[in-house]
């Protein structure tokens, strides 16, 4: 009886995490939903600035909103837990920095480098997710680590690949006409957001496969309908958007491109909700 005592004792010791709370997966959970709303808040003022640079005027009332969206996100940020770690600090203050005075800036400057610069802090953001996800791994649970891992190098990718088509395809549309640059940058997205469509659909059928339960059954809905809605849009934009650019109303397109990534972030919300769930242990 005292052996059993004894080793019930050592593996409650091992356990504790995992039987009560583990605040290091909760901890990282609430900064990657942090910084998500700060990936597509930019993603949303790049593509909105690029629409009114491009002459969408009704366009700049949205642009001053997605900004305010993105002081939000940067504020949540550093009122966090993990933000006092030096890593995740240095990188995130940087890119807020830098994201402030592009902000500033912004209306001064050609749309093609506003752009550009807007896409290249989406890249240090979208860096500093995978750099949380990896730094942290070793405090996650296997669940966890498999679906932070799809969420940091899949969703929030996917989210940008689809940002940069509507962006750049709204710009095209408000214009009427597209530069042959333009047309193989935008080719070039289609690609990877069909590549990352496939990548998602395949990562989280495999994770729901093993981690049976910790999902919920209607995030194969939203899987379905963003597997649609990709296609969809990569047909809209091969057979109208470069063949015949004015046949193209620029805020339709932007919103169709805003609802691809409305729809991958309520996965990515569903999926950072079974993290924060899982991280609360088993009683």
């Amino acid at each position: 009886m005292r052996l059993v005592l004894l080793t019930f004792l050592l593996v409650f010791n091992l356990q504790a995490s995992s039987l009560f709370t583990n605040t290091e997966q909760l901890n990282t959970s609430k900064y990657i939903e942090s910084l998500k709303n700060l990936i597509l808040a930019t993603e949303k003022t790049r593509g909105l600035t690029n629409s009114y640079l491009n002459g969408n005027s009704a366009a700049m009332l949205l642009v001053f909103a997605s900004r305010d969206d993105m002081k939000n996100a940067i504020g949540n940020m550093e009122s966090l837990p993990l933000a006092s770690d030096p890593v995740i600090n240095s990188s995130a203050t940087a890119i807020s920095h830098a994201v402030i005075n592009l902000n500033h800036k912004a209306f001064k400057e050609a749309p093609k480098k506003v752009f550009s610069a807007y896409t290249v802090q989406i890249g240090q953001m979208l860096m500093l997710a995978q750099s949380v996800s990896k730094r942290f791994a070793k405090n996650l649970t296997p669940f966890g680590k498999n679906i932070s891992s799809t969420m940091m190098e899949i969703m929030l990718p996917m989210t940008e690949y689809t940002g940069r088509l509507r962006g750049e395809g709204a710009g095209i549309a408000a214009k009427g006409k597209a530069t042959r640059a333009q047309v193989e940058s935008i080719q070039a997205l289609l690609y990877e957001l069909q590549s990352s469509n496939t990548k998602l659909q395949n990562s989280m059928a495999t994770i729901m496969s093993n981690y049976s339960g910790k999902l919920p059954q209607t995030i194969n809905m939203k899987l379905a309908l963003i597997k649609k809605e990709v296609e969809n849009y990569i047909m809209i934009t091969q057979t109208k958007l470069l063949k015949n650019p004015h046949s193209v109303d620029a805020n339709r397109y932007f919103n169709q491109g805003t609802n691809i990534i409305n729809n991958i972030v309520s996965v990515y919300n569903m999926s950072n909700e079974a993290i924060a769930k899982d991280a609360k242990g088993w009683f």
